[in-house]
């Protein structure tokens, strides 16, 4: 895996040129054992690459890489996992090659078919080609997001980079704040792309390309996600028949991601989906995979016990290690470096330490991330479900009437009610802040779509505090348009449809990229290969959730390689005790952050609200755990990079 970044500009070369050493420099976590630079006056180019060696660990991967007549340069991060199959196409087309590397196979496959090379790549990647007698930059990011690419733009300039802090640290950037992204990422706990942080800067959409030609810049779509509207020939009609494929395309899935020329191995919570693929990674292996696994001395948070059976019964190479809370606590101060654009989701902190844990032993791990999206793995999926049917059946004069008489009902008195239940529950179904998300339920019966019930299982800050927070409403994002195009679909398969274009690619991958290149490990992701999401989006719903739980087809998979009772139970997910640090180990760092004085200061927050959250939250009146983290990474974050 690599980190790129580049310009070009018809004003300041000097000035970027001097940055660009600095800038790529940001980026040395994401390639540590190689770096260089391309740069041409005449057209105010400049390309930077920071190289992480997985393919062909010599001298002759080194990038930029030029095209043999020397007029295209491209910089890449990633990896194309069927190059070889292509490379023998482009032999028997003439071309000729200098190394082993996908690099070189990615630039003669555009310039032996032009955008079109995108339709043959399978893998993950970013990248940019500088095509001299076109006078374009050429950018483009893999089908599904897995990873970054930020540009910005303007009538004059165009600069790029893998992360955020290789595009500040370029000396023309300019770090103006743009307001409408901080409602964004105050209610989602990220900011959907294409937006970013920044004005006049985006992420490239997954699935896309631009053309940077001439000032002008053009972007467009090569790959969609499928359109269940149109009928699939490839799904099979049987039950075992779609089983036999979705073991087909998996274990080639995985088979594929194993090509390397490092140590590989596979992170492992001990969930349905790290354990199909380890499941898989060991059919496929000829020796014993390493796996890695960390566990939590907190009571519903430790699966690394599960984990390890698993790993016993697969007989994998295991490690595991336990955090300690000093351990976890100590890695919140480097987040803002890490996500260097805001980001809450507090899973970061297991997610960067398995990935340190797997770099001392391995360059490349595999992972079971977008499971959950594809075969229905996350309760709001099947609550949301159940509400929506339930408020369907009602009439509307009735709902009307149902929603005024609950309205009556007192909130604190719901709450009463509620509590003692709570600690009875599984932890996936405590829902925090009872109280509060009754009312909106109310409000909802009488008008709420499936839109507005999915919302309130994913929001943070509601849509309707964010004024009073703020002072700014909440903008729309791909959130509502994906439920716009995804009218008239069914309940489960629109919900997943939305977080395959929203939450995956900019939460879930996001934490994944940046937690895991933090540390220089490429993490790969088989449940992403897109001819597997192909097959899956057009399972029918009742072959992902049955019986009041989801991944059935994906259960009944993992079943011939690991015993059911080593995977069936509930889902616990990669959390960590926010809750109590916020009120014991994080207390006085929060109450420093969210001040009264600082955020007078800064002038963006409500501070009576912020104050009132603080301390209903201390007390343990509230739970109010996700919007605390929210405003503490907001301030962190504005501390370590606008000061």
């Amino acid at each position: 895996m690599c980190g790129i970044v580049g310009f070009q500009s018809n004003r300041n070369f000097d000035r970027l040129k001097n940055s660009l050493p600095e800038a790529t420099s940001k980026l040395i976590h994401r390639g540590p054992n190689d770096s260089g630079f391309f740069f041409d006056e005449k057209f105010g180019l400049g390309l930077g690459h920071r190289r992480l060696s997985v393919i062909d660990l010599s001298q002759a991967g080194h990038q930029p890489m030029a095209a043999d007549d020397g007029r295209m340069q491209v910089v890449y991060n990633g990896e194309v996992y069927n190059f070889k199959k292509i490379r023998k196409t482009l032999n028997e087309l003439g071309h000729v090659f200098n190394s082993d590397t996908d690099t070189e196979v990615v630039l003669k496959a555009y310039v032996q078919w032009g955008t079109d090379c995108l339709k043959r790549f399978r893998g993950m990647f970013s990248l940019a080609i500088w095509d001299e007698e076109k006078q374009c930059l050429f950018l483009a990011r893999d089908r599904l997001g897995i990873k970054p690419l930020f540009y910005h733009y303007t009538s004059e300039s165009l600069y790029f980079a893998s992360e955020l802090k290789a595009l500040m640290a370029l000396s023309a950037f300019p770090r103006e704040l743009d307001y409408g992204a901080l409602s964004l990422f105050l209610h989602y706990q990220y900011i959907p792309a294409p937006r970013s942080v920044f004005k006049n800067t985006f992420k490239l959409l997954p699935g896309h390309f631009a053309i940077y030609c001439k000032g002008r810049l053009k972007t467009q779509s090569y790959w969609t996600l499928p359109d269940l509207r149109r009928h699939s020939p490839i799904v099979p009609n049987r039950e075992e028949d779609a089983l036999e494929t979705l073991d087909d395309l998996l274990t080639k899935a995985v088979s594929d991601r194993m090509i390397s020329d490092v140590p590989l191995g596979g992170l492992l919570s001990g969930g349905i989906d790290s354990s199909m693929v380890a499941a898989l990674m060991q059919k496929v292996s000829s020796r014993s995979v390493k796996t890695f696994s960390i566990g939590f001395n907190e009571s519903g948070y430790d699966e690394a016990p599960w984990a390890a059976k698993v790993a016993e019964h697969l007989k994998t190479d295991h490690t595991s290690f336990y955090v300690t809370p000093k351990d976890a606590l100590s890695v919140i101060p480097q987040l803002p470096e890490i996500y260097d654009e805001p980001f809450a989701d507090a899973s970061a902190i297991p997610t960067f330490l398995v990935s340190r844990l797997a770099r001392g032993n391995v360059t490349v791990a595999l992972s079971g991330d977008g499971g959950d999206e594809q075969f229905a793995g996350y309760v709001r999926y099947w609550s949301t479900q159940s509400m929506a049917g339930a408020l369907d059946t009602l009439p509307q004069w009735f709902r009307k009437f149902f929603g005024s008489a609950m309205g009556k009902i007192p909130a604190p008195w719901v709450q009463n009610i509620y509590a003692p239940w709570r600690k009875r529950l599984p932890q996936r179904f405590r829902v925090a802040n009872f109280s509060e998300r009754w009312r909106q339920l109310v409000d909802m019966v009488d008008s709420g779509d499936t839109a507005s019930l999915y919302r309130m299982t994913v929001q943070v800050w509601p849509k309707e505090m964010l004024p009073n927070l703020c002072s700014a409403g909440l903008e729309e994002s791909r959130f509502e348009e994906t439920f716009r195009n995804t009218e008239g679909w069914p309940i489960l398969s629109r919900l997943m449809r939305v977080d395959q274009m929203t939450y995956l690619p900019d939460a879930m991958l996001t934490k994944v990229d940046r937690a895991s290149m933090a540390v220089s490990l490429e993490v790969r992701v088989p449940f992403l290969d897109h001819r597997v999401v192909e097959f899956t989006a057009h399972l029918p719903d009742h072959l992902k959730y049955r019986g009041g739980e989801g991944k059935y087809l994906l259960k009944r998979l993992l079943s011939r390689y690991v015993p059911e009772r080593l995977f069936d139970r509930p889902k616990k997910g990669f959390s960590v005790p926010l809750e109590r640090w916020l009120r014991v180990d994080l207390k006085e760092m929060v109450s420093d952050y969210l001040s009264e004085s600082r955020l007078k200061s800064e002038g963006l927050f409500d501070c009576d609200l912020v104050n009132t959250h603080l301390k209903d939250h201390f007390s343990g009146k509230a739970n109010h755990r996700h919007r605390l983290w929210t405003l503490l990474m907001w301030e962190m974050w504005r501390e370590k990079w606008l000061g």
